[in-house]
């Protein structure tokens, strides 16, 4: 049986010391397989901000055991950790995260810039990207030339580029109007469909509806993680494949 893509037992998060001292999560245990769609939800304080961060390694817990991809995060010195980054996990975040001055394909190529990869290959790589997302026509265009849609749509590029093995989106949707917010998660449902793994935070049921999985986070603990049908989306392109 393949391995989980990410693997977490007994996750435990603290702030703060002695009376100020808050536990955002309580020993959460989650397996993500490849291929799997899955929303986190809860409130504001709930603590899946805080799993999310874990879960792409820009934070570390106070306890417990996170594996990804095969590799135990906790064993990692941060040149290594900085690699797995980089390669394994892809982000897409509420507020685009882009270079303003960049293009959307130099925005797109960084992830591959930093990880050393040539320009030829960046180039061709990005532009597959841009391609996948349903933007090969703005690809010398300049963030503040396009919608907040076409941005986030960006973002997901840039997110897939490196063909990580888990994508991380964080209230992807939050900043976006009606229209965009189902460009978007129009993007998601393809990737989904060809086979990509997602974990995607929302407070959104109608975003929610969308995965295949919901996990409910109710002050730092799983209180609800059920099966769904997800809601009907488009059929892959036919150049897509699960990477």
């Amino acid at each position: 049986m393949t391995a989980p893509v990410l693997s977490v037992r007994r996750l435990v998060k603290e702030y703060g010391e002695g009376d100020a001292k808050v536990r955002a999560l309580r020993g959460v245990d989650l397996d993500v397989e490849r291929g799997d769609y899955v929303a986190v939800m809860g409130a504001s304080g709930s603590g899946k901000s805080t799993l999310m961060n874990i879960l792409g390694c820009l934070d570390v817990p106070t306890s417990g055991r996170y594996l990804i991809d095969g590799a135990d995060v906790g064993e990692l010195d941060e040149h290594r950790l900085a690699v797995l980054r980089n390669r394994r996990v892809g982000f897409v975040f509420q507020s685009f995260n882009l270079i303003p001055r960049m293009s959307a394909l130099a925005n797109v190529e960084l992830p591959l810039a930093y990880g050393g990869i040539g320009r030829a290959e960046r180039r061709s790589r990005a532009l597959a990207a841009l391609e996948r997302v349903g933007l090969a026509d703005r690809v010398h265009h300049e963030p503040n030339q396009l919608s907040g849609g076409q941005q986030q749509r960006v973002a997901v590029a840039r997110a897939l580029v490196t063909a990580p093995a888990l994508l991380l989106a964080d209230e992807p949707t939050g900043n976006l109007d009606t229209a965009s917010t189902r460009d978007v998660l129009r993007v998601l449902d393809e990737l989904s469909v060809s086979g990509r793994t997602i974990v995607l935070i929302t407070h959104e049921n109608d975003v929610a509806a969308h995965a295949k999985r919901v996990i409910r986070l109710v002050d730092g603990e799983i209180v609800e993680d059920r099966r769904q049908a997800p809601v009907d989306g488009p059929p892959p392109r036919p150049a897509e494949a699960a990477a």
